[in-house]
């Protein structure tokens, strides 16, 4: 029997919110839960295309992306730094652009404007 991580971790959602759609229980709290639960998932399925993103080396779990943020935050609140979102915005923008290789074509590009 396929478990419910397996069909997600395989991008088979609608086979995972059918699976928990016919789950039965004669909790009313519990049943409203796993109906919630189940439209959250059919809702959110394009995001949820775990083996296509695994295939683009991408991240699919939280863990990398709270890193980051926890970075990035603690970075723009060191010592002395006062930032406004306006700022923190161009700095991060500028940041990826130098990560992905595109640091001078924006220099040019505001050269030119």
């Amino acid at each position: 029997m396929m478990t419910h991580q397996y069909w997600l971790d395989h991008g088979k959602i609608k086979k995972l919110a059918t699976s928990l759609q016919s789950t039965q229980t004669s909790s009313a709290e519990l049943s409203e839960k796993f109906r919630i639960e189940v439209e959250c998932f059919r809702r959110s399925a394009l995001r949820l295309r775990y083996p296509k993103f695994r295939l683009l080396h991408l991240f699919v779990g939280t863990g990398v992306m709270e890193a980051g943020r926890k970075t990035v935050g603690s970075r723009l609140k060191q010592s002395g730094m006062f930032w406004t979102v306006r700022g923190a915005n161009a700095i991060l923008a500028l940041r990826c652009c130098y990560l992905n290789g595109g640091f001078e074509d924006y220099w040019e590009g505001r050269r030119a404007a």
